[in-house]
């Protein structure tokens, strides 16, 4: 059967075994790319696996994992029975609705908001802590890394798409849809108050940020309920805080 070389990275004629990739990840990669270059919509169907795997020249079976990973992250929607889909963003819908009363400014809105995602994400990770399939723990893990990535390297674009996946990636190995709906619609609110640059730079807390993800995603991956869910909890709860005290500073000065 084919299967997709991992990539490697040569420096000075050395092989940097520090940058291989999994043929599962480079494949989700380039199954975007397709999706992009086909000018496919959210609810488009797409090729099978077994067609998607004669395009890439590799195996059904990386062709799958890569599925996994794309849907773990919103990307890609496996219906049993009828095939692979382009993700319905039916989220927003739900999101629109509430944000007619969201005041991303108001602190009681926002306070409200992260009472709303401690719970979800509390809960969501407390169960990935026990259901994590190998690929969704390593979706968490890869954006955990890219969240580091964004941070060390001074790319907040980098860090918020990274930050935005690790949660998603989280709630998706929850294996509970209503749970990973609600931590998208959360999220996409909390968006509204990144859009008035309370989220535009990367600062201590982000630091933090980095930190906090890595703890979390340690305790999932030793399924560790109680921890994954306390270490969900410390996140929100500091990062409520910067929201907190940067909404003050401007309103009050």
């Amino acid at each position: 059967m084919k299967d997709t070389p991992a990539v490697e990275v040569v420096v000075n004629g050395a092989d940097e075994r520090r940058d291989y990739r999994p043929g599962y990840e480079v494949v989700a990669e380039r199954i975007l790319e397709f999706i992009a270059e086909a000018r496919l919509a959210p609810g488009d169907r797409m090729p099978t696996e077994n067609d998607l795997a004669q395009r890439l020249d590799t195996s059904r079976a990386v062709v799958r994992e890569a599925v996994k990973v794309l849907s773990a992250l919103g990307r890609v929607r496996a219906h049993k029975g009828r095939g692979l889909f382009v993700a319905n963003d039916d989220g927003m819908l739900v999101a629109s609705r509430w944000g007619g009363f969201f005041r991303p400014v108001d602190l009681d809105h926002v306070l409200m908001l992260f009472e709303f995602r401690r719970v979800q994400e509390t809960a969501a990770a407390r169960l990935a802590a026990t259901r994590a399939t190998p690929a969704e723990l390593r979706t968490v893990e890869v954006a955990m890394q890219q969240c580091r990535h964004g941070y060390v390297h001074g790319d907040v674009g980098i860090f918020n798409q990274a930050d935005d996946d690790f949660h998603a990636a989280v709630a998706a190995a929850s294996h509970n849809t209503f749970l990973g709906s609600a931590v998208r619609d959360a999220r996409r609110l909390q968006r509204q108050s990144s859009a008035i640059g309370i989220h535009d730079t990367l600062g201590q807390g982000t630091a933090a940020a980095v930190e906090e993800h890595e703890a979390i995603y340690r305790a999932i991956r030793d399924g560790r309920p109680d921890e994954a869910a306390q270490a969900t909890a410390a996140h929100l709860d500091r990062t409520l805080e910067d929201y907190r005290r940067e909404i003050q500073r401007r309103l009050f000065g």
